[in-house]
């Protein structure tokens, strides 16, 4: 996700020049006392509009108080992959202190202070935490410690190139006088911030690199970690919410005679297309609801089917696409091709069913608005309860949490657009939790693709030319209107050729939009993620066509690409690719580039005369360049096979006259534990800088799974989920 928002090479290359010592810190005198360092960062947003934006406004903040403590203002959420272990990190390691000396606040909204430096928003997502601030923070900490020791050697009045820094103390060796950060602090915010600070040798690291603890499991499992659903504030009530189960349809009549008759049920609040009770707690809330007889005007899309939907996806790929990649003469050459081949392949809606219900609080009175809410993108939550309310940014205040899973679902606002307009209609602060199933039912939902791929091979297999048209709603169009440009959605094609060389190539793009009231969004990867699947599987099949090992084949084509080379040769060599499997399994692989790094998996398989698939082992090899922690890494990259394999098993959002028939974990079914296979991390030791890792784990299963279901039972799937019906008795 957002790989298309960041020109790597241009970000680059610009931050380079724009990330200059003097216009990156500004130190002065904390308040109560200390050292304030404030963090400028480039904003990035695409356009005009991003010339004015450049002001290198502060971004992020770093306090350093009396007492020694060290204060990170965080603009990146944790969601549980680990950046309020891995963001501290950096920091601390040209700090020289200790990662427990660094706490945490969450950054109030402001684009301008907290952005993104790869986006431009304060915006959690596209595995950018880590590769935007990888640099800036590791700067800012380099900076105060030359702050600090100038500020301890004028004290001393030696040189300062005679004193270190160690464990939050300044030492001159010479001498073995020592002084705490927290004693220097009022001399060095009165220095002038250097020019140039050398950052340390990566020879040098005690920390980075290092399997650092997490630092928000203690709270996690004490029970004392705040998410957006523990939010308690005086007064507050409950309410639950019902939506039109139709898409796009609206509210009609609604009888609460018995709602109102249920104890604890306060009252009643009707929106445009929904309806909410309020109550006491959440148990009255749900009777409440219950209780109402509602009459819904289900509008235009009543009759609206997923048949319908896969119809109107095949009548638009007949269209021409918008080019997002061309180079040589893709017709021409598969024209002339002794082989070629034409296919479909499909993926379905899917819904983020994240483990934390969403919810958020609020309370809107004559003078404010307040919000607690836990979300990836804390200034458009301001944003919209400010234009619900009326009210100026500035008196919209929000508090935001830790997330109880977001892949996507909470970069979204539109649950913060409906409790503040259930809060504008009461004078007290609610707590609005949507159930799963309404949450399922009106989810922001992973676009539905429809996709053509077409090759050529010569005589001897090789691919001659490859061909993709991508089919699918746009969420840049409506997320990020500034990045969809001439009809391009640019993350929807995002590695539609994956890593490989063709000499000729085509992707270009067909926008089609489901019905109003179906909105699209992103969904933990979605373009790479999406495109993996459809590449990865069709490259297979290539290298089948040509009766060619799917690595050695896969090989054959990554000569330009020697990173992606090299994590293929990782996973082929610590999967035992070419030793044979034992009867009844079988074994697929895919690569993957996305989000700064490569990945490579092997998936192993077997199938039941059922039909039922069972993942028995994934071999993972990834260089995502510089690593922070390897174990977050590994830890990633297993939530994200996991993850991706519950939507290759089950995932799936259908309609029914014009309703989504999922509603639970019954029907929007989860791997459970029992279903988990053997996972293997192996990492590359690398010195580029460091990619992303909170999604590329999921973009790369899926493919290999159904490669895996290929060799050992000859049926190619081209559609998620897998449909074990296919598969009856096949192995």
């Amino acid at each position: 996700m957002f790989d298309k928002l960041i020109d790597r090479e241009t970000i680059t290359d610009a931050l380079a020049v724009r990330l200059s010592r003097r216009t990156l810190l500004t130190a002065g005198a904390a308040a109560g006392g200390g050292l304030l360092l404030s963090i400028s960062m480039p904003s990035w947003i695409a356009g005009a509009e991003a010339a004015d934006a450049v002001s290198f406004a502060p971004n992020a903040f770093v306090r350093i108080g009396r007492d020694g403590q060290v204060t990170l203002v965080m603009n990146q959420v944790e969601m549980g992959q680990g950046t309020y272990t891995s963001m501290p990190m950096l920091i601390a390691e040209e700090l020289e202190v200790e990662l427990s000396k660094v706490k945490l606040e969450h950054a109030p909204p402001d684009d301008k202070l907290y952005g993104n430096p790869l986006i431009g928003f304060q915006v959690t997502g596209g595995s950018t935490s880590v590769r935007g601030f990888w640099k800036p923070l590791r700067v800012a900490g380099a900076t105060a410690r030359t702050m600090l020791i100038a500020a301890a050697a004028a004290t001393w009045k030696v040189d300062a190139a005679s004193c270190h820094a160690a464990k939050g103390e300044v030492i001159h060796a010479a001498s073995g006088r020592k002084l705490a950060y927290g004693k220097l602090v009022d001399q060095a915010a009165k220095l002038a911030v250097p020019a140039n600070v050398a950052l340390k040798d990566r020879k040098d690291f005690t920390l980075i690199g290092t399997s650092a603890k997490r630092t928000d499991s203690p709270g996690k499992v004490n029970g004392s970690a705040e998410y957006g659903i523990d939010t308690k504030v005086p007064g507050m009530k409950i309410a639950t919410v019902a939506a039109c189960p139709v898409i796009g349809g609206k509210l009609g009549s609604v009888d609460d005679s018995k709602a109102k008759a249920v104890k604890g049920v306060i009252k009643i609040v009707k929106l445009d297309n929904a309806v909410a009770v309020i109550a006491d707690h959440m148990g009255a809330a749900k009777k409440g609801l219950e209780a109402l007889v509602v009459t819904w005007d289900e509008g235009a899309n009543a009759k609206f089917s997923s048949a319908d939907m896969v119809q109107q996806m095949k009548d638009a790929s007949t269209r021409d696409g918008v080019v997002a990649v061309k180079q040589g003469d893709t017709a021409k050459a598969i024209a002339a091709a002794t082989t070629k081949l034409d296919v479909v392949y499909q993926m379905p809606f899917l819904a983020h069913a994240t483990m934390e219900p969403m919810n958020c609080t609020v309370h809107v009175s004559k003078d404010g608005c307040e919000v607690w809410v836990g979300t990836q993108v804390v200034s458009r939550a301001q944003a919209t309860a400010a234009a619900v309310t009326g009210l100026p940014l500035d008196k919209v205040k929000v508090h935001n949490h830790l997330l109880g899973g977001g892949f996507g679902r909470r970069l979204d606002v539109d649950g913060v657009t409906q409790a503040v307009q259930i809060a504008k209609q009461v004078d007290f602060p609610v707590k609005v939790i949507w159930t799963r199933e309404e949450d399922i039912q009106h989810d922001i939902y992973r676009p539905y693709y429809y996709d053509t791929l077409s090759a050529g091979l010569d005589d001897k297999g090789k691919p001659v030319a490859f061909g993709h048209r991508v089919v699918g709603s746009s969420i840049l169009a409506r997320w990020a209107p500034p990045f969809f440009k001439d009809g391009l959605d640019s993350d929807a094609v995002e590695a539609g050729s994956g890593p490989y060389n063709f000499d000729n190539l085509l992707v270009d793009y067909v926008r089609h939009e489901p019905p109003a009231g179906l909105t699209t969004g992103w969904w933990r990867g979605v373009g790479t993620t999406h495109n993996a699947f459809m590449v990865e599987g069709f490259i297979d099949e290539l290298a089948a066509t040509a009766k060619q090992d799917p690595v050695a084949y896969r090989r054959a084509l990554l000569d330009k690409s020697p990173r992606a080379k090299a994590v293929l040769d990782l996973v082929a060599d610590k999967a035992n690719w070419f030793r044979p499997l034992p009867a009844g399994k079988g074994r697929g692989v895919s690569v993957v580039f996305g989000f700064g790094s490569y990945i490579a998996q092997v998936a192993e398989v077997s199938v039941g005369k059922d039909g039922q698939v069972k993942v028995e082992r994934v071999v993972c090899a990834v260089d995502c360049g510089q690593m922070i922690n390897p174990d977050t890494i590994k830890a990633q990259m297993e939530g994200g096979i996991l993850f991706g394999l519950t939507a290759a098993l089950y995932g799936e959002i259908t309609l029914k006259d014009g309703r989504v028939e999922q509603g639970n974990f019954d029907s929007y079914q989860a791997m459970r534990i029992n279903e988990v296979p053997t996972i293997e991390v192996h990492l590359i030791d690398s010195h580029e800088e460091p990619g992303g890792i909170g999604e590329p784990g999921t973009a790369t299963i899926a493919p290999a799974v159904v490669n895996a279901i290929f060799n050992l039972t000859g049926k190619r799937l081209r559609k998620l989920p897998i449909d074990t019906s296919q598969l009856k008795s096949a192995s």
